[in-house]
């Protein structure tokens, strides 16, 4: 994974990101190549993803960036070959097998390197003739009424958006490894498209070998849109080795529970329904009608407090995720609006933490949610340039953020984060982080 990247919320451009970036690896860790040929490959690998790069913001309407030498040294082979690579993804995609035919008959006989062909016939495996196969979605009916044990007065760090494997991530983990939490809850989004090699890579590998070294810590993660991207075949296989029992998770959502009842954890699987290859606008996602009968019972039966956990967001003063009426967007999800009052009619709901927007947004208290909180910052690099704290416009009502509570940048960039949650049987006191040249700094401190 290289150290700075795009990433795109197109299925298609997530996946042909992946596709690259498979293909760089290939072709830069051979078993034998040391010296000179090393760097060339080096070189080699790092073109592919400059040229990949290119091709996705220019799909996008955006201007690329690639005008230097990394991008100009493999020439017109190198990029026709990514050229090639995007509509093969794309046919894929759509399950047009008549233009998946045509880009394999451009590339017999071609100068494309042969890690090309055989990257693209694996990445066909992930696709069935209509388009992305079927995720493999666990129900509430295989996994019955599961409670994951948690220990009593518990220290919790969330993070999401962070399986990306580059240098903010391990950063990211650095600093979470320095306050040594008992469990580590990831809100969704292994990049590009959550594939076999990206959650070994990008999220088990850092976790054992950072988090993990020399001290035990249990973790969970969430189902976001880019782990679906590729079907869930990695993110299904990811879950079931995380942990042992009785801390297994055993599907996209849980219960995490403190041994007190004074608290628990409830995630929820919004990204099973974004995940379409056919839109890229943006999706109001739901939450299956079993798996929100599963979580209603969870609250029912407990009289502790809860804390909501997902990928998506119930509201945003960033994203128009609502309906337009009179010229004018809803900032509400009116699918997790209902999900919402039907789990609070239930019992006590403290707060919903949620990833997505690569922000550290706190709310006010909005539709009824006293605590909605973003936490999307975890490992993506967005720039400066770009206002993340700027409302979108057109928004009716628009949610309010509490002062003082903005990240900074460094570098070009906004800082990355996360936040700790210590659990009494009395009280949660949630902390945020910013992470700056591997460095954490305190943002916010509040008590539930």
């Amino acid at each position: 994974m290289p150290e700075n990247f795009d990433t795109f919320r197109d299925p298609t451009l997530s996946m042909f990101q992946s596709l690259v970036d498979d293909v760089a690896r290939k072709i830069t860790e051979p078993s034998k190549a040391v010296g000179p040929k090393m760097r060339s490959l080096k070189r080699t690998g790092s073109s592919l993803r400059s040229i990949a790069t290119d091709i996705a913001l220019r799909e996008t309407g955006q201007k690329p960036a690639g005008s230097g030498p990394a991008t100009r040294s493999l020439g017109g082979t190198s990029k026709f070959c990514a050229e090639l690579a995007l509509q093969y993804i794309k046919a894929l995609a759509t399950g047009n097998e008549d233009d998946r035919a045509a880009v394999n008959a451009k590339y017999t006989g071609s100068t494309c390197d042969a890690a090309w062909v055989n990257t693209l016939k694996e990445y066909h495996a992930y696709f069935g003739a209509g388009g992305l196969r079927q995720i493999p979605y666990v129900s509430p009916s295989v996994i019955g009424r599961q409670i994951i044990p948690m220990k009593s007065e518990a220290r919790v760090a969330l993070v999401a958006d962070w399986g990306t494997g580059a240098q903010p991530a391990i950063q990211v983990l650095g600093a979470i490894r320095e306050l040594e939490p008992d469990v580590l809850i990831h809100l969704g989004d292994i990049y590009y498209s959550g594939t076999p090699n990206e959650c070994e890579e990008n999220f088990l590998a850092p976790i054992n070998g950072t988090l993990r070294a020399n001290r035990n810590c249990n973790v969970y993660t969430l189902s976001g849109n880019h782990d679906m991207y590729c079907g869930g075949v990695g993110y299904y296989d990811l879950i079931s080795r995380l942990n042992g029992d009785p801390f297994k998770q055993k599907a996209s959502f849980f219960c995490l529970r403190a041994d007190d009842d004074s608290w628990q954890f409830l995630a929820m699987d919004t990204g099973l329904h974004d995940h379409s290859p056919y839109s890229v606008s943006d999706v109001t996602t739901w939450i299956e009608d079993d798996e929100l009968n599963w979580l209603c019972d969870r609250m029912q039966e407990f009289n502790g407090q809860t804390i909501l956990l997902s990928h998506h967001q119930l509201f945003s003063a960033f994203s128009a995720i609502g309906p337009e009426k009179d010229g004018t967007r809803s900032p509400l999800n009116p699918k997790l609006m209902k999900a919402f009052e039907a789990l609070a009619a239930k019992g006590k709901i403290a707060g919903w933490f949620w990833g997505h927007e690569h922000s550290l947004t706190i709310y006010h208290e909005f539709a009824g949610l006293q605590r909605g909180r973003c936490i999307g910052n975890g490992a993506i690099p967005v720039p400066d340039l770009e206002d993340i704290y700027e409302p979108v416009a057109g928004l009716l009502d628009a949610p309010k953020i509490v002062s003082n509570t903005m990240v900074a940048t460094t570098g070009g960039v906004w800082n990355n984060g996360f936040a700790v949650l210590k659990l009494s049987n009395v009280s949660c006191d949630a902390s945020y982080f910013q992470v700056s040249n591997g460095e954490s700094k305190l943002v916010y401190v509040e008590s539930f």
